[in-house]
């Protein structure tokens, strides 16, 4: 005899969830400081000493260095680019324009740094994979 469809016991599958283990303080503050180094007037050199320290090391310190270090060296090809454009002065609002867009990308980068969850810059190129 068949149960009303009502009636049916149904199955549930449970997927297992993954947590990331917790965070050191310290860990914390070198991604901070990974995507906070160009205000602080060290730009691509802090990320690339984490990165080079810790590249061995499977952790989110390794991805946020990475991820940064690219977005450095992106910028620095841009604004390598715009500078002879500034003979026919378009090169000056763009250089401005990206002024602006690193410092307001940096500190989204340092925001989501804090909470744990990788940023990915836009129009960055992956030069280290």
């Amino acid at each position: 005899m068949s149960l009303p469809l009502n009636e049916r016991h149904l199955t549930m599958t449970i997927t297992p969830t993954v947590v990331n283990p917790p965070l050191a303080t310290s860990d914390k503050a070198l991604m901070i400081l990974c995507h906070i180094s160009a205000l602080m007037g060290v730009g691509f050199v802090l990320p690339f000493v984490v990165w080079l320290v810790k590249k061995n090391d499977p952790d989110m310190v390794v991805d946020h260095a990475r991820e940064t270090l690219n977005f450095h060296l992106s910028w620095l090809l841009y604004v390598l680019i715009c500078v002879p454009l500034t003979w026919i002065l378009i090169g000056v609002p763009l250089l401005v324009g990206l002024a602006i867009a690193a410092i307001v990308l940096a500190i989204i980068g340092a925001v989501k740094a804090s909470n744990g969850i990788l940023y990915r810059y836009p129009l960055t190129i992956r030069f280290i994979g």
